[in-house]
Formats: structure tokens, sequence, C-alpha cells
């Protein structure tokens, strides 16, 4: 960071000669710890210069008993801005061991000008008012006074592990403030005196004591018109780089202060393309400047803003209008009510907002964060990170601060809504404004829900409106540990629906709080929904899932059974990993559905290696359906970005009813795109027979997205594509809707599933896989289905598991050790008898 001189609008006032006393001789109620900002000799305080005091000698002014005179020799000022403080008194009911400060309204002393033309001005100095003790309680802070320390800006612990911080506090970053009154345990405070007549020359000023003793370490004086200590309002301008600057890791520059004023943040500018903002691309960012930073700052207007370093320093007065490599941005200060609504009704749609200025700033409703944290355990509140581009999520209106001229404006509802992205135009007059979202797809009414089966860390509050806002209606908030950290264990109850009619809801939206329980090498778990009692432990074997010294208690076959004895659903989440004791407990048939998961599918989409994993399993026979689950750990993660779809059919939707829809198998998890598959007339979790030596299946699948183009349609038999449908077979080059079927001649028993590729990113992968529905079995001949090397594979993670808990796991008692290795040597022992059936 730079060392930025003191405002060149202030004059410190030499006080030597009227220095009465030693810092060290005062009495015990008037000392403050001198950090270095106010220690001895020349010091900005704020961007103030104050000539203070020098050890060893008489360094401050005592006022006691007798008045002292300062020589100003004519100085004509707007405000004396004094560095004072009064003894410290408490209240009769504070407790000795605590400071107060509150007392309000006693006389401390007076301050005198004297004018040239022998006129004076008298303004009484009050306790709390104008002046305040060195020792206060949080909510004791003076009225006309401020602390000597200005505000701090640093980051959070993550940002500062990501510069190499060691302490955040003490560092310039861009993301937390604290006030002056925050930095330490004493303060001295700054009072600026304003001046009745600040056209007559000033003779002296007088400081006589009233009946409260105080100090005074110094004093300096001004001919700025607006007040020296009023905070100025935040204010945004973009900045040319010097030539030579450098940004740090987070593409944040530092070289930047002021002297009357803060920098809050300095970051690369960002710019948008109109006309990709004005088109259907389901992800818009900005490009990113290397020559420009977008600076948010408070500052009086006197302020000078300097950069660079101290070899090659470059300084921008603020109050200059013509200045070079500097361009104001217009304020965001027009209060704006801004609704959301499907177009046709007036009721408030929850949804995703982002919204930006000219000069690309991100611009968030009130109550949310202006800078979003993509960290794990950083602001788990109601946002969204996605590359460049923040999100706010709103329950359908929202209050929202806009400047002048031209927003620009992106509303999306999950996947059956047309995102929305405009440019509005605010004015003086502007006060309120209605986005109308379209409606492409409503599936919905065909008997389709959809949901997350993987979220963490949100308050189920939150998470209901993420859900309603991404057009997710079940939720799956999941408490678990990590290490010695325990995540909505308090929001467990084993009974409640949030958002259930039962519970005061619409039904239309669902969170219901179950866990992922966790060990580190035979895997995870997902629990949900289940009533009763929350199963324990949530995590067993020690690090990183659970603490470090942890025995492995149970095995994961002992949580799932728990599970479905108390009415849950058991999932493996985030298909392949951990590849461990999921293979015994599929075999045992524990498992409801696979997960596959994304963070951010606008990142990275539906895994090709986890498919292949839970292709494995359905080579072996094993029914299992396909769901989708975000594994939402932070703002950067986005909830519902890749979701299950389950059909309900006629059955009304309660999560009973999901739990069950998802267990019967007519699924499909996706990142856009809604699929449709049928063979011979089964959906999804259904069986064809087929007599020996197979036969000819029919094959019929339709496609739809709102946002998502697809690129091609694949009918997926045994893993393996049997028919492609591309660009060439589709109504258009990423086309938004596709139907057709296929006739299909089997031979041996198999699976039938769609697996649909498009790209929800910008920078797409040729190979992005968007949906994919869960399986139709086709038995030939009542022959079962079986792959030879996928059994190999299965077995040989069962015996792995076997073996971690024979060599490595922590062993609790012999008894609960045994119970753990019988459920994994019955696996062995059925999937051996499975081998064995098909003469392997």
């Amino acid at each position: 960071m730079i060392k930025i001189p003191a405002s060149p609008h202030f004059t410190s006032v030499d006080l030597t000669a009227q220095f009465n006393a030693e810092r060290e001789s005062l009495p015990e109620t008037l000392r403050c710890r001198q950090p270095a900002e106010w220690s001895f000799g020349a010091q900005s305080l704020r961007g103030m210069p104050f000539l203070l005091g020098q050890p060893g000698a008489a360094n401050v002014i005592y006022l006691d008993q007798a008045e002292v005179a300062v020589p100003l020799g004519g100085v004509s000022a707007s405000y004396l801005v004094f560095l004072h403080a009064v003894e410290d008194q408490r209240s009769p009911e504070t407790p000795p061991w605590t400071n107060d400060g509150n007392p309000a309204g006693d006389s401390v002393s007076d301050y005198v000008i004297d004018y040239a033309d022998g006129t004076t001005a008298v303004t009484p100095i009050l306790r709390r008012f104008a002046i305040q003790q060195t020792h206060i309680r949080w909510g004791a802070s003076p009225f006309e006074a401020v602390p000597a320390l200005g505000p701090d800006v640093y980051p959070t612990l993550n940002d500062a592990h990501a510069l190499r911080l060691t302490d955040p506090q003490t560092m310039v970053g861009y993301e937390r403030t604290g006030s002056g009154r925050d930095s330490g345990g004493d303060n001295l405070w700054l009072y600026a005196l304003p001046n009745p007549h600040p056209q007559k020359p000033i003779r002296q000023v007088r400081l006589a004591p009233r009946g409260q003793r105080s100090v005074v370490y110094g004093l300096a004086w001004t001919e700025v018109a607006e007040h020296p200590l009023r905070p100025g309002l935040r204010q945004k301008l973009l900045l040319d780089l010097p030539a030579g600057a450098t940004l740090n890791k987070l593409g944040q520059y530092e070289d930047l202060a002021l002297d009357l004023g803060t920098v809050i943040s300095a970051e690369q500018a960002l710019s948008y393309d109109p006309a990709q903002w004005a088109g259907r691309a389901p992800d818009v960012q900005p490009a990113v400047s290397e020559t420009a930073v977008l600076v948010e700052y408070v500052a009086h207007p006197a302020a000078t803003l300097h950069a660079g370093g101290e070899s090659t320093p470059v300084t921008y007065e603020l109050a200059r209008p013509d200045l070079r490599g500097l361009t104001p941005v217009a304020p965001a200060l027009r209060p704006v009510r801004l609704r959301l609504v499907e177009r046709g009704s007036l009721t408030p749609a929850p949804a995703r907002l982002h919204l930006h200025g000219a000069a690309g700033e991100y611009l968030p409703p009130r109550g949310h964060h202006r800078r979003v944290s993509g960290y794990w355990y950083d602001d788990q509140y109601a946002e969204f990170l996605n590359g460049r581009n923040a999100y706010s999520y709103v329950p359908g209106e929202c209050m929202v601060d806009l400047p002048l001229g031209q927003v620009f404006v992106e509303a999306s509802r999950g996947y059956e809504v047309l995102p929305l992205r405009k440019t509005l135009q605010v004015t003086p007059a502007t006060e309120e404004i209605t986005l109308e979202l379209d409606r492409a797809l409503d599936w919905r009414r065909a008997g389709w829900v959809t949901a997350d089966t993987h979220v963490h860390f949100l308050s189920p509050q939150t998470a209901l409106l993420e859900g309603a806002a991404e057009g997710v209606n079940v939720v799956n908030l999941l408490a678990s540990q990590w290490g010695e950290l325990f995540t909505n264990v308090g929001d467990f109850d084993g009974r409640t629906t949030l958002g259930a009619r039962d519970f005061g809801g619409d039904g239309e939206f669902l969170v219901r709080v179950g866990t992922e329980n966790r060990q580190q090498v035979l895997g995870h778990i997902s629990l949900l929904g289940y009533d009763g009692p929350m199963i324990h432990p949530l995590c067993t074997g020690g690090p990183d899932e659970s603490a470090l010294g942890d025995p492995q208690e149970v095995s994961m076959a002992q949580w799932a059974r728990q599970c479905i004895a108390q009415h849950g659903l058991v999932v493996m989440p985030h298909a392949p990993d951990p590849q461990g004791e999921r293979a015994a407990d599929i075999v045992l048939g524990l498992v409801h559905a696979i997960e596959m998961m994304t963070f951010n599918p606008f990142d990275r989409q539906i895994s090709a290696v986890g498919l292949a994993d839970w292709y494995r399993y359905l080579n072996l026979g094993f029914q299992l359906p396909v769901v989708g689950g975000s594994d939402k750990m932070s703002a950067s993660s986005l909830l519902g970005g890749v979701r299950t779809y389950a059909h309900l059919g006629a059955r009304e939707f309660t999560y009973a009813n999901w739990k069950a829809a998802v267990q019967a198998g007519n699924t499909f998890a996706s990142v856009g795109p809604l699929l449709s598959l049928q063979v011979e007339g089964q959906a999804p979790g259904g069986q064809v027979h087929l007599p020996a030596g197979g036969g000819t299946v029919n094959v019929v699948w339709k496609v739809e997205s709102a946002s998502v183009p697809i690129e091609q349609v694949e009918i997926i038999v045994g893993g393996l594509v049997a028919e492609a449908y591309g660009p060439a077979a589709l109504p258009a080059a990423g086309a938004y809707t596709a139907s057709g079927s296929a006739q299909l001649k089997l031979e041996a028993s198999t699976w039938v599933a769609l697996r649909v590729r498009g790209a929800l990113r910008s920078r797409a992968m040729r190979d992005d896989i968007a949906a994919h529905s869960s399986a139709v079995q086709v038995l030939v001949g009542g022959a079962p289905i079986y792959s030879q090397p996928e059994a190999a594979a299965v077995l040989a993670q069962i015996e792995g598991s076997l073996r971690y808990v024979d060599v490595l796991a922590a062993r609790p008692d012999e008894a609960r050790f045994a119970a753990m290795r019988a459920t994994l040597q019955a696996a062995h022992h059925q999937l051996h008898a499975l081998m064995g059936q098909n003469h392997h």
C-alpha cells in the first residue's frame, strides 16, 4: 500500500508552546494507548495533518483548572479540528470491569474563538457530543465527533488466504469494512468546530475547562466548505491504470488511496457486448479490462486520490471535472421498486436477478451483497455467482438503488421460463418497473415435478426462496458434519416439510431437511426425507469428513437400512465418487437412486464419468433411477443447476409422493433440456419383455428446451449409442425442440435410455451432456441383464471396502466392527452368487 500525504486543504497548528503535561503523567482515566497513527510528531488522521507533541517533554494540553490560549495569527477558517478526549466516567449501573461512555450532555469545556476585530464566539464542548472518553462501550459513539482512526477495509479470510496474507484485518482488501471505533480498545476523537464567522480572521482560540477534565492532543484548521468529518456517499469511477501498475491475485489494484476518504474496492472493469446481451445465449459473460479498474469509494468533496507507487505517484483532485484517465460513474441513488411476474399474471414471481450499469458495475437489490463471495462457508444467503456475474434471489419484488440512464437486467426462473435480458432506462421519475417473464414450457401441468437432491448450508427459508426462484419444486437440504463443524443440524426435526400445505405453505415449493452421512474412504450417502430422529453418526471414520480420532462406527449400508426403516429415500450422491462401499449397498438393494452432480452447470455439465459409473450398475440389472443434485455449498454453486425431473402422473404433489415417484423410476436429470422417453409404451423405470431370440422395440422420444440449444439426441442401449440425431436430423442446428422415434432390434437383455447433448455455457465443449433419462429394461427370454466386466469391477470395490475395514479403519467395539464387516461380506456373497448364476 502507498503512504499518502495529508490533504493540502488542512493546516496543522504547532501547540508546543501550549503543551502543559506529559501523556504518561495524566490521570489513568485520561490515558490512551498510543498506536502509531497518533504517537508523536507529524501525523495524518483521516487525511488531516496534526503536529503531536514529542516524547520526554510536555506533549498534550491538559484542561483541568486553567484556561489555555492558542494563538492562530489571523487565519480565516471554516472549521477548527480538534484531536481530544474527556476523562473516563462510568454510569452507576456499569460493572467496574467495563467502560461506559453513555452519559451525555455534561459540560466539559468551552472552546472560545477570539476574532481580530475583538468579537468572540463560544462553543460549549459537551460530553458525548463534541467530545468522548477514550474507552467506551460499543453503543456510546459521540454525536458530533468521530474516531481518530478512519474505517478499515479488509478481505474475508478466504480472500486473505488467496492473497497469502497472515492478518487480513491489517491488510487492504475489498470485501468487509470496520469502523475506526473498532480499530482498538482506545480512541481519541476528532471534532470539527464550525466557525460561525469564517470571513473573520481568528486571533486565537481559548480552551476553558468547565467542570470535567479533558486533554487536547492536536489542532488543525481548514477553509473547506463541507463539514470535514461528514462521511461521503458511496461513489464509483473508472480509472485508467497508471504505467507499470500491477494487480494482485484477485484482480484488484492495491496501490490506491484517498486522503479524505476510503477506497472500498478497485477491481478490473467489466464491459458487456450489447449484441450478446440482446441475444438468446444462456450465459453472457463480460470482458475483463487489463487497463482500467472500477473504483468504489467514499470521500469528502475536497479529497485527492493517490495512485501508483512511491517512485511514480499519480494524483487526482476529485473536485476537478477535467481529469484525464478518470471517468465518473453515475451513482446508484434512485430507489426503484422492481416487480417480476409471469406474463398474464399479477402474482409476484420469485426469480434470480442480475443488474448492472453502463460501466459494468453490479447493482444489487437492497439487502444483498455488493460483492458476492463464491467461497465455501462464505455468504450463504440468497445469491449466486457465475463467473463475473452476480445474482440475487428475490421473492418477486425488491427495492434496488439504480443510476440514472441505462441499466441492464437479467432475470431467470428455472428451465421452463425463458430467461429475460433487456435494457432499462431509469429517469428521475422512475419509481417502479415491472418485468414480465414468459413461460415457454409447462411440464408441471403434465405431472412432472423438479427437485434438487443435494443442498447444503442454506437456511430452510432461503432454500425455499431459491427453489421457487429456480423453479425447483423440492429442495433437499442436507445436514452434515465437516470435521468439527456441523451444518443445518438445528434445522432437522424429522417431520416438517417447509412450504407444504400442512405447514402453512402453498404446496408448490417444498424444502425438507435430511442428512448426508459421510466417510472419507467408504463414501457418502444422502438420506432424504426420513421421519423421526436424526440418523447418527453424521460422519464417521475420521478426517476429512468426521473429526480426527473418530472411530469407524458404521457402514453406509447400516445408515441406508435405518433411513428406509424411517420411510426415507436413499441416494448415492455425486457419481462416481467416492467409489467405495456404494457398490456393496447397491448390490444389497439399499439404494433408491444415483445422483449426477455439478456445482455450476455454466462451468461443468453432467459428468460422463458419473454416467459411466451408473451404467455399470444398469448393466448388472440394477434398475436405479437417475437424479440430479447440485451439492450446493457456496454462492458459486447453483441450486437446481442440475436437477431431477420425476413424473408424478395423476398423484397429488406431496413430498411423500415425490419420493414414490423417484423410486418408480420415471425420472431424468437435466441442466436445461426436458425429455420424455417410451420404449414399447413403457416409461423409464418400466420393463419390456421380448421372447427368446429378441425382437424389435419401438422407441419414441421428445426433447424441449427453454434456453439450452439441443445439439444432439442419442438413444443409449446398454451404455452405447444406438441412434444419434445430430444437427442434420434436428429441425435446425441448435434447435429448442425435437422429437422422433426409432425401431431397435435387440437380441439380448439390456436397457434403453435417452441422452441429450447441448451447451449451457458460452465456452462450450463439444460433448457437453445436458440431460439424461432413467432406463427402461428390455428383458429377452426372461434372461437377466448382466455384464462380466462390470461385475468384476463392482466386486473389486466391495473387496476394497472389506480390506479398508480390516486394515485401516479405526475400530470401535468388536460388536460394531463385526456388524460392519458382516454387511460388506453379505454384499460380497450376493454378488458372487449373481456371477455364478451367469456362469462367471
